[in-house]
């Protein structure tokens, strides 16, 4: 065995044997994976009821990365430099590479025995034996305290003969905080590249979309998020360019949604739309025996308040792309601690789990339920993004039931204060006709495998018909 960098992720609460589940890895077991660096192996350092440690250790093979590479040519530095480095000894890309490849499942959110321990906010506890930060520890505690962790760092100098030469950039990093599991590891996936300022391979446009996977739901509110995705990106600008945009998008689509939040409601108080949605859903919902619900675009979780007082229901979650909705939804659930912009997701008392998300983006989180909800969302994207929230929601999520609501626009001529012509909400990109509607759900059910059914929302017009119109999709 060569030079190592370790790993370290204890669980410290009641119950904390079960962090072998949500790893996915038994504590009785060492485990050796070969990797192309090298190898990674897991055990566990400590294992009981309200302490579990498990020990991802790298062993890289600098010299056995040369004779396997192409070329052998210097990358960069003095001739020796692809011999002589801080490779083995220093937290890498490849300790994400291992990362994604020994804890799969667990980054991803899954857990065959534990999942709704898997979707919960855990005490836990990491260690990097090694970090590199030639900005200093600064740079480091910039990086994770704007996502809610108590971060630790431990120096040393240079050359304990010569204090002279000042402090070493190499530190032990040791993170706190109470959140998933899948959250945590996603952070170091994304941050152990940024800090060390590399990569151990070439990028291309895959490397955007892994960067928006993984940073989803708190990469778009991050400080220095472009010092992030640059950094990640090996400081590429078509890349860079690429992955800002994008999460520029995403952040402004939140905002918008908010600013005009109150404005459809106010035009539908007088027939108390609002209420009638919530009941057909619910009826929805309940009809099909759901017991796991995500309401999808859940804003300031008023139909998740609802969910959640039905005792039929053992679980509801909810994901909204605005960090300030996600806010005021903790507060009006009173989850066990107060969301914050950055923090992507935190569970209540009463077995309710939000998160921060786009419905355009794959998203590993939107699993496992037996039912997904849509109230008024769809309209709020751009047309040409139903594709994506099609394959989102109906090809990689696959619940058995999606039940949908959205206006129709030929209905809004017997609002007295909506301007002819104008659309329900300022936020509104779009609004059905009951045709189109109906087209596009039965394009969606025929393309994904299930039976659509329809149901108009509100006072039935004999000419312009309802309000809201609402699509269950049933597998």
């Amino acid at each position: 065995m060569g030079a190592v960098v370790n790993l370290t992720i204890t669980m410290k609460q009641a119950g904390a044997g079960d962090l072998g589940y949500l790893l996915h890895k038994n504590p009785a077991n060492l485990q050796t994976f070969p990797m192309s660096f090298g190898s990674a192996h897991v055990f566990y350092s400590e294992v009981g009821d309200e302490r579990t440690t498990a020990v991802l250790m790298l062993d890289v093979d600098p010299i056995a990365l040369i004779r396997k590479s192409k070329s052998g040519a210097e990358t960069s530095g003095f001739a020796l430099s692809q011999y002589v480095n801080d490779r083995p000894y220093c937290a890498s890309s490849f300790l994400s590479v291992a990362i994604a490849q020994v804890f799969g499942s667990a980054l991803a959110g899954r857990s065959r025995e534990r999942q709704e321990l898997a979707d919960q906010a855990i005490c836990l506890e990491a260690t990097v034996s090694v970090v590199w930060s030639h900005s200093g520890p600064a740079f480091i505690e910039s990086l994770f305290t704007p996502l809610g962790y108590e971060v630790e760092l431990s120096g040393a100098p240079l050359d304990v003969k010569f204090p002279e030469w000042g402090e070493s950039p190499y530190y032990k990093l040791k993170l706190k905080a109470t959140t998933r599991l899948s959250d945590l590891l996603s952070h170091l996936y994304v941050l152990i590249p940024v800090l060390d300022n590399d990569k151990h391979y070439s990028i291309d446009k895959a490397e955007v979309e892994k960067l928006l996977r993984h940073g989803e739901g708190w990469l778009a509110a991050h400080p220095l998020k472009e010092v992030i995705v640059s950094r990640y990106l090996r400081h590429s600008r078509r890349l860079t360019r690429s992955a800002l945009e994008q999460l520029a998008e995403e952040a402004v689509e939140g905002e918008e949604e908010e600013v005009a939040a109150g404005e459809e409601e106010k035009l539908e108080e007088r027939i108390s739309l609002n209420t009638l949605r919530q009941q057909a859903v619910l009826d929805a919902l309940k009809k099909c025996g759901a017991r796991k619900v995500i309401d999808l675009g859940c804003g300031e979780g008023k139909l998740l308040k609802i969910l959640l007082e039905d005792k039929g229901f053992e679980h509801v979650s909810g994901m909204d792309v605005s960090s300030r909705a996600l806010s005021r939804l903790a507060k009006r659930l009173r989850l066990d601690e107060t969301l914050q912009p950055s923090v992507p997701g935190r569970t209540s008392r009463t077995g309710c789990t939000v998160f921060q998300g786009s419905l355009t983006y794959r998203d590993d989180r939107l699993q496992g339920y037996d039912a997904a909800t849509c109230v008024e969302v769809i309209e709020h994207l751009d047309k040409d993004r139903l594709e994506a929230f099609a394959r989102v929601v109906f090809a990689e999520a696959k619940p058995g039931v999606v039940v949908v609501t959205t206006p129709n626009i030929e209905y809004n001529v017997r609002f007295e204060k909506l301007p002819a012509g104008k659309l329900r909400h300022s936020d509104h990109r779009f609004e059905f006709t009951r045709q189109e509607f109906k087209d596009w759900c039965e394009s969606i059910a025929l393309q994904h495998g299930y039976q659509v059914s329809f149901q108009p929302i509100g006072e039935l017009d004999d000419e312009v018909g309802a309000p809201t119109q609402m699509g269950v999709f049933t597998r």
